[in-house]
């Protein structure tokens, strides 16, 4: 896990002075309702509280860096954590009172594969039915059901130590669905995954929401939040720092974004400095490139900055402005890049 950076602007599309045009939300209408969460490990909060809506038949998104507090905030609601505060619904039933009836509500893919490798998919499906009740009859239908769905079919005999990663994510996805939940949570479900095989993925996860399920998933890949997530959550240090939109979250960073590459990497810091006096804003800074990502409320501001910089001396080898992505909205909120080499995992007590 990494450790903590410094977090960057505390912006929040849902704190702006903007009319709020989301359509008005009843309880019964959610599917995950989460007020106030907290989860200590020793001193230290590991959530601190994080309030979430989810609202049936859509694709939630909770983005952030390691060590952010995603997995143990999707853990705490899967029952797999206790909550040290707050309060958190699913579909209607209170999860610290009745977490045996939110596991009869939910499935859960997690980081690593659950699957026996030394069974083959067709009995790993199996005898997971038959841990969740199923007559052999039914686990076997299931099974079968399931295995085509994902297009597993032709290795349906086959020992899971020949599977590729992908089969393996795919087969786990499946015996989540075993027991036909409504709601859906996928920590990272792509990590590690090939570009091919993360495009299946996605594939597979609009199809079970085209069926009815709600999904609620975390993720560090920004492509995967934009190309899957009807809304995201950004959750840094614990906290949430941001909700909404895809394109409401690009919209709170500004416009345009002006791209720029200096000449000399070390004149990166005074470039910065230059650029916050043009703009009244503090660019997003990669040193070791040299590279300034500038947020601006109009494109044609991008002549100030680079009038600026030429005052000064200082020198730019490319300038581009674009629209704004989603990278630079989680380098804007969180002060740190993604980490899609890296994984959540337990560390020092903590949960990411």
């Amino acid at each position: 896990m990494t450790t903590s950076q410094s977090p960057g602007p505390q912006l929040s599309p849902r704190t702006d002075t903007r009319p709020d045009t989301r359509p008005d939300t009843q309880p019964g209408d959610l599917a995950v309702q989460a007020t106030g969460l907290v989860k200590t490990f020793g001193g230290h909060r590991a959530v601190d509280g994080v309030d979430l809506e989810v609202r049936r038949g859509e694709v939630f998104g909770v983005l952030g860096p390691n060590g952010a507090g995603k997995t143990t905030t999707l853990s705490m609601l899967a029952t797999l954590l206790p909550i040290d505060g707050g309060e958190a619904r699913i579909l209607g039933v209170d999860v610290r009172r009745e977490p045996h009836r939110v596991r009869q509500l939910i499935g859960l893919t997690g980081q690593y594969a659950s699957v026996d490798e030394r069974l083959t998919a067709t009995e790993n499906l199996r005898l997971f039915g038959r841990l969740l009740g199923m007559s052999r009859r039914e686990a076997r239908s299931r099974a079968v059901d399931l295995l085509e769905r994902f297009g597993l079919q032709e290795a349906a005999d086959r020992p899971l130590s020949g599977f590729s990663g992908g089969m393996r994510r795919r087969l786990d996805l499946a015996a989540s669905l075993l027991s036909r939940p409504p709601l859906i949570f996928l920590d990272e479900p792509t990590t590690g995954l090939d570009p091919r095989t993360r495009g299946q993925m996605w594939d597979t996860i609009r199809e079970l929401v085209a069926s009815g399920c709600t999904v609620l998933l975390t993720t560090q890949y920004l492509d995967e939040a934009d190309q899957l997530a009807d809304r995201i959550a950004v959750i840094d240090h614990g906290r949430k720092v941001a909700e909404g939109t895809p394109e409401e979250l690009k919209a709170a960073v500004g416009s345009s974004t002006l791209q720029v590459r200096l000449t000399d990497p070390a004149r990166t810091q005074e470039a910065a400095g230059l650029v916050a006096g043009a703009t009244g804003q503090a660019p997003t800074v990669t040193p070791e490139a040299g590279a300034l990502n500038v947020p601006l409320a109009q494109a044609d501001a991008a002549a100030d900055v680079l009038i600026a910089l030429r005052a000064a001396g200082v020198s730019i080898a490319s300038a581009t402005v674009a629209q704004p992505t989603l990278d630079e909205v989680f380098l804007t909120l969180t002060g740190a890049p993604t980490g899609a080499a890296a994984t959540d995992q337990h560390e020092n007590g903590e949960v990411a």
